[in-house]
């Protein structure tokens, strides 16, 4: 999530495990495995009930971030298993750590090696990052001026390697809450509202996919993606277009794929369409900004 201080990004990212489908036992099983290890299991509770959200501090070590020590301990991304994985101000963090999330990213898995021992932890989470579009905060915004020159933007976004954003399904802009929507008596949907709808896409996903070796969309291999993802003509112009003028790489052509196969599946439709592509494409914002 890109946008300026004070737009709500924390707060969306603290919302997300109240919409999250709930812990089946095996993962519940799996979470409490991984908090009993770390020791930060409390003495009264026997099983997790509720996803993890995990929200380190910018100035963590690559050994916080993923585990270590004498006797390795599982670190935040093992801890946030399961779960979410909040970073927030992202190119605050050293650029070693960050680094460090490329391959629990695609793996779901992360191997601690030490001369005594080598621990493999379980590490799928969902990984939410917040930062400002530029080191003011403000360039993007639609009330105060941005005091940055362009050089100072580039270098901040820089911060935030090529391959790690490569990996990262959604980049969106939050701009900042007008005073009349911070006024307005009209109400958004409930968490519970979204969740049942995001539980029924779940379901759906569920039911594709339980006898090709993948629980949900975020699973999918290329063989699954060929199978599910079918495009009619308009749609594949649109991802060709996509591909062919903002230069995406296949990791990014995947994930759209994926993306736009759950946008359906939250729509109810058993094909992607071509308004589901366009919208998986916007969520590349970052794959689409020049300074």
């Amino acid at each position: 999530m890109i946008g300026p201080p004070g737009s709500g990004k924390t707060m969306l990212a603290r919302r997300l495990t109240t919409i999250l489908p709930d812990l089946s036992f095996d993962e519940a099983i799996e979470t409490t495995k991984i908090f009993s290890v770390a020791g930060l299991l409390a003495k009264k509770e026997a099983l997790l009930a509720t996803r993890p959200f995990r929200s380190p501090h910018h100035s963590i070590s690559d050994a916080g971030l993923v585990g270590g020590g004498h006797n390795p301990r599982p670190g935040e991304i093992s801890l946030a298993h399961n779960g979410v994985l909040f970073l927030d101000e992202l190119p605050e963090f050293r650029r070693n750590v960050l680094e460090t999330l490329r391959q629990p990213l695609e793996d779901g898995t992360i191997t601690i090696a030490r001369s005594a021992m080598t621990v493999t932890y379980p590490s799928r989470f969902m990984l939410v990052a917040a930062m400002n579009p530029c080191p003011c905060g403000y360039f993007t915004d639609r009330e105060r001026q941005c005091t940055c020159t362009p050089q100072q933007i580039r270098n901040y976004r820089a911060k935030v390697s090529g391959p790690l954003l490569d990996r990262i399904d959604i980049h969106i802009e939050v701009p900042a809450v007008r005073y009349r929507d911070l006024t307005t008596r009209i109400t958004g949907e409930s968490s519970q509202t979204i969740k049942t709808r995001i539980d029924s896409a779940r379901t759906l996903q569920y039911s594709r996919l339980k006898n090709h070796g993948a629980l949900c969309n975020a699973d999918m291999t290329n063989t699954h993606i060929k199978t599910f993802c079918y495009l009619d003509e308009e749609s594949h112009r649109l991802l060709e277009m996509a591909v062919d003028t903002l230069g995406l790489s296949a990791r990014a052509f995947t994930r759209i794929l994926k993306v736009a196969r759950t946008i359906a599946d939250l729509d109810d439709h058993p094909e992607i369409q071509p308004h589901h592509i366009s919208e998986a494409i916007q969520y590349r914002s970052l794959d689409r900004q020049v300074v």
